[in-house]
C-alpha cells in the first residue's frame, strides 16, 4: 500500500501544482481583447474556430485583439506556428501546461468546437463562443441508448456558453435543444447564421491551386488527378480511445483503386482528428493521408468525390454541390448500437456496403461527368438547402459580428429557450443502492415531467452499482454529473476543511473568501443555469447541502429521511460516526426554506429534537412515491434467471429452495442493509423461536452489508442453516418477495420505509416492529406493528401462521397522487403554501 502511495505522488504532486496555478490565474485580472481557441483538445488549429481566427485577423477593426492558440504538441504543429511566427498578436500554449490555465482564466473571449477541461468554469467578464464540430447523422447525447453517461462534461461547457454556433435549424432543435436537453435550461444565445468553417470551402482559382501545391509537399503524388476524398469517422466505444481500423482502412482503399482509373483520379484518406494519431505512423498511408493540421473544408473544397460514413463532413461538402458516395460496410451493427437521425434512404447519395460495389458507383459517378447522381439529385438539392442554407460564404463575418461587435440586429438568434414549465434540480445522493436512491428514482418517474423540467445531480461515479442506478433515472431528467473538482488554491480548501471541522460550515456564505468559492463550484456545475426550485433529496452531505445553497435566487428545500438527531448520536462500534456531519447539516438548516420530513409522525419528532435549529414552520412532510409498474413487472420475472449464479453456473439454494415444487413451507422475507439499524439479528432471533415449533417455515434475508459474517455466525449459532438464507445483494429482489409469503421488517428506526410500500404494492402480508413512523408507513387496515423485541417479532410471524396479520390493502395510484402532489408543495412548486403536519 505505501508503495503504491509512493508510486503516486509524482502525478498527484503534478495535479496539485496544476490546480494551484488555476487558481492563482483565476484571481488575476481579465486580459481585455484577448481570445483563446481550442479545437478537439489542441489537435491542430482546425474547424470553425480556425475559420473565426481568420477572420477576425482580417478584419481591421478588431485588430487590437490578441489570440492564443491551444495546440497538443506545439513541436508537432510547427508549420502552423511558423505560419504567425511574425505576428506579435497571435501565440501558443500547449494543452494541458501552466501557461494553458493560465489562458483559460484570465483570456476575455474563449472560442471552442467541443469541451474545456472539467477543471474550467467561466469567470465573470469571460464570452464563451461554442461552435461544436458538426451537424449530427449519428444520434447524440439522450438521443442514444444510455447516452447520458457521457454527458456530463458536455452538458456542464453548453449551459457555460453565452454562444452556441448551429449551422442549421436541424442542429439547434434536434442536438442542442433536444438531445442534450438545455430546452428549458439554456440561458445564452443559439447563433444560426452557417458555419464558418464552410466558408473555407469556396476556393478561387489561386486558392485551389495553393492547397493542391501544399498536398503534393506533403508527399502526395497528387498530379494533375481529380481527388476523391475517403473521410470515414471513427469507430468505437469512446471518443477518448477511438479503434485502429487502419488495416481496414487500407484494405477497403486498395479495393476501390483496383476499381477505379487511377489515371484520373487520386483516392485521399482523411482519417477524423483523433484517430489521425493512428495513421501518421503509417509508411503505407503517406501517398495518401491528408495531414491533420490543413483544414477539412479546404480539403473539401478541393475534393471532387466524397467518399465517407456516418461522418458529419458530408453535410458541409453539400454546399460544393458536388457529388458524395457512402461507404457503410457496418452499416447494420451501427445503426442498431447507435442509432442515425438519417435513414440510409434519405441520404443524398448512393450507399455501397462493399469496397466493390463502391467502385462501381465511382465509375458511374465518373462517366456522368463528375455529376450528382440522378437517382438522389433530388434529395442532394433538399438537404443542400435543409442544412446549407445559410452558408454562403459570409458566416465567419456574421458571427464575428455577433459574438465580437455585439450586434444582433437582423440575425437569426435564439435568446428563449424557455418551455413553460418549472424547473426543478434534485440532489440525488451517492446513488448506492439503498432506500434513499430508490425513493429518489421512484420520485424521478411519478413527477409530471409536461409541467416540470427536472434536473439530477450526483457525483460521478465509477462504481458498477451507482451507474446501474443512474442509468435507472427517468429518462426524461437532465442529469448534471458532477466531474472533477472545486477550483481554489488549497490554503482556501483547507480553510474550507477547517470550517467544517470547527463546526462553522453554516457560515460558508459569511466569509467572502469561502463564498466566492462556493459560487465558482455552482457556476462549474451549473454554468448559467437557474432553477425554481433546489432540493438536497438526501439530506445526509454537509458538502451538497451547503453548495445548493449558492443557487442563484430559488426555493430551496432539504430532505429529513430519519429521526436524524438519533441518527446523530446512534452509536456504531462504539463511535458516533454521524454526529458531526449530521450536525452540521443541522446548522445549514435555517438557510433552507423548507425541512421535509417523510411521513407526519417523524415530522413531528424532527421539528422537536432539531427546534434549536430551524423554526418550527419550517418541518413539514411529504410521503415518498412508490413505483408500482416496474416493482410488479420484476416480481412477475424468472426466479431462477434472475438468480443464476454465472460465476458457478448453478442457482443457489435460497433460489432452489423457493422454487422446489409442491413446497408447503411459509417463507417469511426482508429486504435490507446488513448494518445494526436494520437488526436482522433481532429477526434470525425471533424467527428461531418460531421455526422451533413451526419447522415448517424459512425466512430469506435480502442485502448486503459490514454484518454478514456476524449474521453467518448467527445462523449456525442457532441451528438454522438450511432455515435462514442470506442471498447477499440482489439486482431484483422483488421476484424473491412475490415467492414469499410474508414481509417482515425488524429495524430500530426507519423514516419511510421503501420495502414496506413495495411489499404493499406486491399485496404481501406485513409483520414491523414499532418504529416511529410505522403506522404512517401502513394503509389503515393493513399489516401487524409490534413491539421492538425478539418476543415481539416471534409473535408476529406466529400470528401470521395463525391466519391473524390482515393481508395487504393498498391503492397505488391514489397513494401516489397524494404522494405526488405532497412533494409539489413540499418544495414550494404549487399555489399553497406548504404547511406543518
Amino acid at each position: 500500500m505505501r508503495l503504491s502511495r509512493l508510486k503516486r505522488l509524482p502525478s498527484r504532486v503534478k495535479r496539485a501544482a496544476r490546480f494551484e496555478i488555476h487558481a492563482y490565474w483565476r484571481r488575476q485580472p481579465i486580459v481585455q481583447g484577448s481570445v483563446l481557441y481550442e479545437s478537439f483538445s489542441g489537435n491542430g488549429m482546425l474547424c470553425n474556430p480556425e475559420a473565426i481566427f481568420r477572420k477576425l485577423l482580417a478584419s481591421p477593426d478588431l485588430a487590437h485583439l490578441t489570440h492564443i492558440w491551444v495546440l497538443s504538441d506545439v513541436d508537432k504543429y510547427r508549420s502552423t506556428v511558423a505560419e504567425f511566427a511574425g505576428r506579435a498578436n497571435v501565440s501558443f500554449v500547449r494543452y494541458g501546461s501552466p501557461a494553458y490555465f493560465r489562458a483559460l482564466a484570465t483570456s476575455n473571449f474563449i472560442v471552442n468546437n467541443a469541451t474545456f477541461p472539467p477543471d474550467f468554469s467561466k469567470r465573470e467578464g469571460q464570452v464563451y463562443l461554442n461552435t461544436w464540430h458538426g451537424t449530427p447523422l449519428k444520434r447524440m447525447g439522450y438521443d442514444i441508448e444510455e447516452g447520458a453517461l457521457a454527458t456530463a462534461n458536455i452538458i456542464r461547457n453548453f449551459v457555460a456558453a453565452d454562444y452556441l454556433l448551429a449551422a442549421n435549424p436541424f442542429m439547434a432543435d434536434q442536438m442542442y435543444e433536444t438531445a442534450y436537453k438545455l430546452r428549458g435550461i439554456y440561458r445564452g444565445t443559439i447563433i444560426e447564421e452557417g458555419y464558418p468553417r464552410i466558408d473555407r470551402q469556396r476556393l478561387d482559382e489561386a486558392g485551389l491551386a495553393s492547397i493542391r501545391a501544399t498536398l503534393t509537399e506533403t508527399g502526395i503524388p497528387l498530379g494533375d488527378r481529380k481527388i476523391i476524398l475517403y473521410a470515414p469517422t471513427w469507430k468505437g466505444t469512446s471518443f477518448s480511445r477511438p479503434n485502429d481500423d487502419i488495416d481496414d482502412l487500407l484494405t477497403h482503399i486498395s479495393a476501390v483503386e483496383s476499381r477505379i482509373d487511377t489515371s484520373r483520379y487520386i483516392v485521399l484518406l482523411k482519417t477524423h482528428q483523433i484517430v489521425h494519431s493512428l495513421a501518421h505512423t503509417r509508411p503505407e498511408l503517406k501517398r495518401m493521408l491528408v495531414p491533420n493540421e490543413l483544414p477539412t473544408n479546404v480539403i473539401l473544397g478541393a475534393t471532387d468525390v466524397l467518399i465517407t460514413d456516418y461522418s458529419s463532413i458530408f453535410f458541409d461538402f453539400l454546399e460544393t454541390g458536388r457529388p458524395v458516395a457512402f461507404f457503410a460496410p457496418d452499416l447494420a451493427d451501427y445503426s442498431n448500437t447507435r442509432g442515425l437521425y438519417l435513414e440510409p434512404d434519405q441520404w443524398p447519395g448512393p450507399v455501397a456496403v462493399t469496397a466493390h460495389e463502391l467502385g462501381d458507383i465511382l465509375n458511374a459517378i465518373a462517366a456522368d461527368g463528375d455529376a450528382i447522381p440522378a437517382t438522389h439529385r433530388e434529395r442532394y438539392l433538399q438537404m443542400q438547402q435543409e442544412f446549407c442554407g445559410f452558408d454562403d460564404g459570409e458566416a465567419a463575418d456574421r458571427v464575428v459580428d455577433i459574438v465580437f461587435r455585439g450586434n444582433t440586429d437582423g440575425y437569426r438568434l435564439r435568446t428563449d429557450h424557455s418551455d413553460g414549465r418549472k424547473s426543478i434540480l434534485l440532489y440525488l445522493g451517492g446513488m448506492r443502492p439503498n432506500g434513499i436512491t430508490t425513493s429518489v428514482l421512484n420520485l424521478l418517474n411519478n413527477i409530471d415531467h409536461a409541467d416540470y423540467d427536472v434536473s439530477a445531480f450526483f457525483a460521478q461515479s465509477t462504481s458498477p452499482a451507482a451507474i446501474g442506478k443512474q442509468k435507472a433515472i427517468n429518462p426524461e431528467v437532465r442529469q448534471f454529473p458532477r466531474v472533477g473538482g472545486m477550483n481554489g488554491t488549497k490554503l482556501r480548501h483547507l480553510a474550507r476543511h477547517l470550517h467544517f471541522r470547527r463546526g462553522r460550515i453554516a457560515e460558508h456564505r459569511d466569509n467572502p473568501m469561502q463564498d466566492e468559492l462556493w459560487n465558482d463550484e455552482w457556476t462549474r456545475c451549473f454554468g448559467e443555469s437557474v432553477f425554481d426550485y433546489v432540493v438536497d433529496f438526501s439530506g445526509y452531505g454537509p458538502f451538497w447541502a451547503a453548495l445548493l445553497l449558492h443557487s442563484p435566487e430559488a426555493v430551496r428545500s432539504i430532505w429529513l429521511h430519519n429521526d436524524l438527531a438519533s441518527d446523530a448520536h446512534r452509536e456504531v462500534d462504539g463511535q458516533k460516526r454521524m454526529l458531526h456531519s449530521l450536525t452540521q447539516i443541522f446548522t445549514l438548516y435555517e438557510q433552507y426554506d423548507h425541512l421535509v420530513s417523510v411521513s407526519p409522525t417523524l415530522s413531528d419528532i424532527n421539528r422537536k429534537e432539531l427546534a434549536e435549529y430551524a423554526d418550527g414552520h419550517k418541518f413539514i412532510s411529504a410521503l415518498n412515491t412508490v413505483d408500482a409498474d416496474h416493482i410488479l413487472e420484476y416480481a412477475a420475472a424468472d426466479l431462477r434467471a434472475a438468480s443464476f449464479d454465472e460465476e458457478t453456473g448453478t442457482v443457489p439454494d435460497w433460489a432452489e429452495a423457493l422454487l422446489a415444487p409442491d413446497d408447503d413451507v411459509t417463507t417469511f422475507v426482508t429486504v435490507g442493509r446488513l448494518s445494526p439499524e436494520k437488526n436482522q439479528g433481532r429477526l434470525i432471533r425471533a424467527f428461531a423461536r418460531v421455526h422451533g415449533t413451526n419447522p415448517q417455515t424459512r425466512l430469506v434475508i435480502v442485502g448486503s452489508g459490514p454484518l454478514e459474517n456476524d449474521l453467518i455466525a448467527l445462523i449456525a449459532e442457532l441451528g438454522l442453516t438450511g432455515a435462514v438464507f442470506l442471498t447477499g445483494m440482489q439486482r431484483n429482489p422483488h421476484v424473491i418477495m412475490a415467492h414469499s409469503d410474508c414481509f417482515v421488517l425488524s429495524s430500530d428506526y426507519e423514516g419511510q420505509p421503501m420495502v414496506i410500500l413495495e411489499a404493499l404494492v406486491l399485496g404481501l402480508p406485513i409483520v414491523t416492529v414499532e418504529f416511529a413512523s410505522a403506522k404512517n408507513a401502513l394503509p389503515a387496515g393493513s399489516g401487524m406493528v409490534v413491539p421492538q423485541t425478539d418476543e415481539g417479532v416471534a409473535d408476529g410471524m406466529a400470528a401470521f401462521l395463525h391466519g391473524e396479520v390482515p393481508a395487504s390493502v393498498f391503492d397505488y395510484h391514489a397513494y401516489n397522487r397524494k404522494a405526488v402532489d405532497q412533494f409539489y408543495r413540499a418544495i414550494g412548486a404549487t399555489a399553497d403554501e406548504p404547511q406543518p403536519v
